[in-house]
This record gives structure tokens, C-alpha cells and sequence, in this order.
């Protein structure tokens, strides 16, 4: 049986015998991949390919199912989104199951730093029949409550865990906010108004497209995370990464895990998933619900306007990511909207007022 390394970087490398090495080495030890057949491409930040499988029977009794998707680095910038990979496979592999976080079955998840690919093959959502959320269909009070719930319990289970440090289980789990490289050439002058006149730029207010402010957001908002509790995140829970089941249960793909303060994805997802009219009655009422669901878990969660302070602040973080966001990742649409959302969201919560009162002098 040939190694599962060094893994594909181009679809013809998807071949039978390699399925086979990643099946047993993954889920299933038995399993022979005797055909597979490429039913269709979706191209993105990362490659989705869908594959039909002929399977033996060894393959049939372990579950392996006729069409599995392959996601991995297969477009022209992947190798320069290794860090990306990285973290997704260590989502499925690592994170997602362990705690219990509702996701497609993962039958294989592995990263190959010489190649600079990741790639996860997971259980075909479409075959299940789920409905796939949409960035530009904003979700109603109960579905995104109903998120939240299943956040919450996520959150709970290493809200400020001792195996967050070094040599504890999740250490090796990245800080989302400790170090921003990856936006850091974004921020020069003429690419960032390269963005600033795109559509998405066009959907913020004026008073956001200052970049020297976006970078100090960035750094402030990294030291205000220090000195928050940290539970490890799902991180990128942005309508184009959720589902739901066919009984109603939220799920969630593509995570891109690290860890950070709870409230970032919370401030991150209700921004994403409610519309601008909506957002400002139901935001409230959520951020308790979600309160009130970690304490229901055993956490001692931050008072209700320390969490809505939180909020005004991290909304940064999801208009940064948006506003530069290449439309080779998200289509215009969709930076589009994602960025008025926060535009609107921060000047309700005036965020330029709530960055600047945070003393980094002393840091």
C-alpha cells in the first residue's frame, strides 16, 4: 500500500490507490478503492471536489458512502494558504469531533507541510439532504438561538481550560488573534485602496476606511484578547460555512480552529447571520441567550454588558477580514453585504470610541 504522503496538489494525483492509503489510514483499515469518478469541482478558498466511489465490500460494512467530498489546496494561490489548511485539518481531525461541535463525518484529515496541502475528505452534505445556509439570506431569531445553543456548549468545554497552555491537549491550537502576518499586505497603502474602491469598500461608512486605524484595531484588539478567558473556536462560523439538518439541528463546516475569547465568534456569527434591519432588536436578546446558555454548561460567563462591550469591540475583526476579502475566496456579493453588516453594526456600537479607550501604552 503506497503512504498517504506526500499528499495530492493536483486532481490527477487523486488517484484509486491513494484514496485507498488515505481510507485506511483514516477511518476504515480494510477498505479498497477499486474506481472513483470526479462528479463535479467547486472552486473557492479552497477546493471542494465531490467523488463518487466504487467501493469492495470491506469499504460498504465500514460506512465509507458512494460520494465523498475532497477539499484541499488545488487552486492557483492554495500554497500561499498553508496556514489555512493547517488549522482546517486540525478542525476535523482534532477538534470538531472531540468536542462535539455538529460537522460532516470526517473519514480523513491530514496536512503535508513539505507540499504545503491540507486535505480533508468528509461525508457528502448534499447526499444527507441538509439545507445549506446563505450569505445573502439572512437567518431568522430561532435559527441563529438555536446556533448559539450549540455554540455555547462548545465554548463551554474549554472556556479557559488549564489544556490551553503549554503542553495541555489544545495548545497547540492557535491563537487567532496573536499574530496578524497574514493581514499585514493587505494593509499597505495601495492594496488596501485597492479594496477601499471595490464594492465592499463602496459599503462602508468613510469613517472605517482608514487603514492606519484598521491596523491599530487589529493590535488593540489582540491585547484586549490577552486578558480575556479563551475556549477554543470554530472561528469562521460565517453563513457560507453552515448548515442545517433535516430535524432542525444547526451544523457547521470548514472551521478553521483556534482559540481566542468566546465573544469573537459570537459578535462574528450574529453579525454575519442576521440582516442589518434585524440586527440591532435581536442582538441583544441573543448575546443573553447565550449567556444564559454557558452558564447553563458550568461557565462563569462575563456580565451582559461586559459581553455587549466585548461585541462593540470584535466587530472590527469581521469588517477587516471582509473588507479585504479577494473575491477568488468570497464572491462580491458577499463581501459585499458581510461588510455593511459590520459597517452598520460598528457605528451603532460606536467600536472607533471603544478601541481607542484601550490603553496599549503599557502593554
Amino acid at each position: 500500500m503506497m503512504s498517504i504522503r506526500p499528499l495530492p496538489v493536483t486532481i490527477d494525483e487523486i488517484t484509486r490507490e491513494w484514496l485507498t492509503a488515505a481510507l485506511r489510514s483514516g477511518w476504515a483499515p480494510d477498505v479498497t478503492v477499486r474506481a472513483v469518478e470526479v462528479a463535479d469541482i467547486i472552486h473557492g478558498t479552497c477546493t471542494k471536489i465531490r467523488l463518487r466511489l466504487d467501493m469492495d465490500q470491506a469499504g460498504k460494512q465500514a460506512g465509507v458512502p458512494e460520494t465523498v467530498i475532497l477539499k484541499g489546496g488545488f487552486e492557483p494561490h492554495s500554497r500561499e494558504m498553508d496556514h489555512m489548511h493547517a488549522m482546517e485539518v486540525r478542525g476535523y481531525r482534532d477538534v470538531l469531533p472531540v468536542l462535539g461541535l455538529p460537522c460532516p463525518t470526517p473519514y480523513f484529515a491530514d496536512f503535508d507541510p513539505e507540499r504545503r496541502q491540507g486535505i480533508v475528505i468528509m461525508e457528502d452534505l448534499v447526499a444527507r439532504g441538509v439545507d445549506f445556509c446563505n450569505p445573502l439570506v439572512p437567518q431568522t431569531h430561532e435559527q441563529v438561538a438555536r446556533r448559539l445553543s450549540k455554540l455555547a456548549q462548545f465554548h463551554a468545554k474549554t472556556w479557559a481550560s488549564p489544556e490551553l497552555r503549554p503542553g495541555g491537549r489544545w495548545s497547540e491550537v492557535p491563537e487567532l488573534l496573536g499574530a496578524f502576518a497574514h493581514f499585514a499586505p493587505y494593509l499597505e497603502p495601495e492594496t488596501w485602496q485597492k479594496f477601499v474602491a471595490l464594492p465592499q469598500g463602496a459599503a462602508a461608512s468613510v469613517r472605517f476606511h482608514d487603514r492606519t486605524w484598521a491596523a491599530s484595531a487589529l493590535e488593540r484588539m489582540a491585547f484586549f484578547a490577552k486578558h480575556l478567558p479563551h475556549a477554543v473556536l470554530h472561528t469562521d462560523t460565517h453563513l457560507g460555512n453552515l448548515y442545517i439538518d433535516r430535524d432542525g439541528t444547526p451544523g457547521f463546516f470548514d472551521s478553521l480552529s483556534s482559540r481566542g475569547p468566546a465573544m469573537l465568534e459570537i459578535t462574528y456569527h450574529l453579525t454575519c447571520a442576521l440582516d442589518t434591519a434585524d440586527r440591532p432588536r435581536w442582538e441583544g436578546a441573543l448575546v443573553r441567550h447565550y449567556l444564559d446558555e454557558l452558564s447553563r454548561h458550568g461557565v462563569d460567563a462575563p456580565s451582559f454588558d461586559e459581553a455587549m462591550r466585548q461585541f462593540g469591540i470584535f466587530l472590527a475583526y469581521g469588517y477587516i477580514v471582509f473588507i479585504i476579502n479577494e473575491t477568488y475566496y468570497q464572491v462580491a456579493a458577499i463581501n459585499t453585504a458581510y461588510t455593511s453588516r459590520f459597517s452598520a453594526a460598528m457605528l451603532d456600537h460606536d467600536t472607533i470610541g471603544l478601541l481607542a479607550a484601550i490603553d496599549v501604552a503599557n502593554k
